[in-house]
């Protein structure tokens, strides 16, 4: 088997493949004259016309592709008329060069193609029995014009197949900037408002927890305004971590989900009394860092809420890497008479949440369960 060099075929990289067909046809057309044998002024002024229109159409062609069509078309009709009553071949030569090469562009159609195949033909075969040709004549011409013209529409369809597939990988390229362009914006987008949530609750909670400790010193209570300032520390621990995750989203560099969730569960252990269970079934693997911070936003969201509504009780977390998505579950057992309303959940809240998860394709939901006893997040992102 024998491979293209690169660049093309070596006639490719002489000239580009329209031009070589010119010059080739024009070589043929100064052939058949030098070597024509026919006296005649009025076959010889046939002659003139098909050169002239051939001049005409190798100028127009790169700039007016359908004017060119139009006067080889004309060139290619008019050899056909004396193919008979030329002494030599010179005007089947002539016709062959014509017709060939109008049947190869692109810029004509199909029908007008077939047409002026049709009547050349015609005008070949009428011609040759008209002048009494011979036999082989009047049947050899016009299937040697044949053959050359299912040749020539053989380029043809090369020639569509080329341009479609051209004009499909530019559609292709315009397609894929504005899908990179679209995520681009859709990841700014995203980050953006993980920041926004990060400053609105940690700067909100802050807020208030200084302005409180504030009072209370004020009121000379140094011990309870002592815990409010410990507290605002934590918060804005928690505040620079999380905006440290959304920093790490748009860099990529965002830790695997089970790790980010044993972080949480060690971080929360530290700070605040009860149980925390941590159970990770499936096979795991990296998800897409807006997928993996918006879960592990989520897990630190339960948690916090725990530890507001129910501190002290016992929750489990359970992360399921599924074949097709990622299942977090977040339990917590809590008094009914202190649940949070599901859609007032204090922090970022569940609209905010649902809103993240639903950027990265997931769902997410939280409701009361076992007759009130539990409250319970889930939340589900494909893989």
């Amino acid at each position: 088997m024998t491979t293209t060099p690169e660049g093309g075929h070596f006639i490719d990289r002489l000239a580009p493949g329209w031009l070589v067909v010119q010059f080739l046809g024009t070589g043929m057309l100064v052939v058949a004259l030098v070597t024509a044998r026919e006296d005649s002024l009025w076959i010889w002024g046939v002659y003139a016309f098909s050169v002239i229109t051939w001049i005409l159409f190798i100028v127009l062609h790169p700039w007016r592709p359908r004017g060119a069509a139009a006067v080889l078309a004309a060139s290619a009709l008019v050899p056909a008329l004396v193919v008979g009553a030329a002494d030599d071949s010179t005007a089947v030569i002539l016709l062959c060069v014509m017709l060939g090469r109008f049947t190869s562009l692109t810029a004509p159609s199909g029908q007008l193609i077939a047409g002026v195949t049709a009547v050349c033909l015609l005008l070949t075969w009428i011609s040759c029995t008209a002048a009494d040709r011979p036999l082989s004549d009047v049947l050899g011409y016009p299937l040697l014009i044949l053959v050359l013209t299912l040749l020539s529409l053989n380029r043809r369809q090369s020639q569509l197949r080329a341009e479609q597939a051209e004009q499909l990988l530019d559609q292709t390229r315009l397609v894929q900037q504005e899908q990179a362009r679209a995520a681009a914006l859709a990841e700014r987008t995203r980050i953006a408002r993980e920041m926004h949530d990060v400053l609105a609750h940690s700067l909100g909670a802050l807020t208030v927890q200084l302005k409180v400790a504030e009072a209370l010193i004020e009121k000379g209570d140094t011990q309870a305004a002592l815990a409010r300032v410990r507290r605002s520390n934590r918060l804005a621990d928690e505040g620079l971590t999380e905006a440290r995750n959304a920093v790490a989203a748009l860099r990529g560099d965002v830790p695997s989900l089970p790790a980010a969730l044993r972080d949480l569960v060690a971080e929360h252990r530290a700070s605040h009394p009860g149980e925390v269970t941590l159970d990770i079934t499936g096979e795991a693997r990296r998800l897409e860092p807006a997928a993996a911070v918006s879960l592990i936003q989520a897990t630190r969201e339960a948690l916090t809420n725990a530890a507001k509504h129910a501190a002290g009780e016992r929750v489990e977390i359970s992360l399921d890497f599924g074949d097709d998505a990622v299942h977090l579950r977040v339990a917590n057992s809590t008094p009914r008479d202190t649940l949070p309303d599901a859609d007032h959940v204090p922090g970022y809240g569940l609209t905010g949440m649902r809103e993240r998860i639903a950027l990265v394709g997931g769902t997410l939901a939280a409701a009361r369960e076992d007759e009130g006893r539990a409250w319970v997040l889930s939340a589900e992102v494909p893989v």
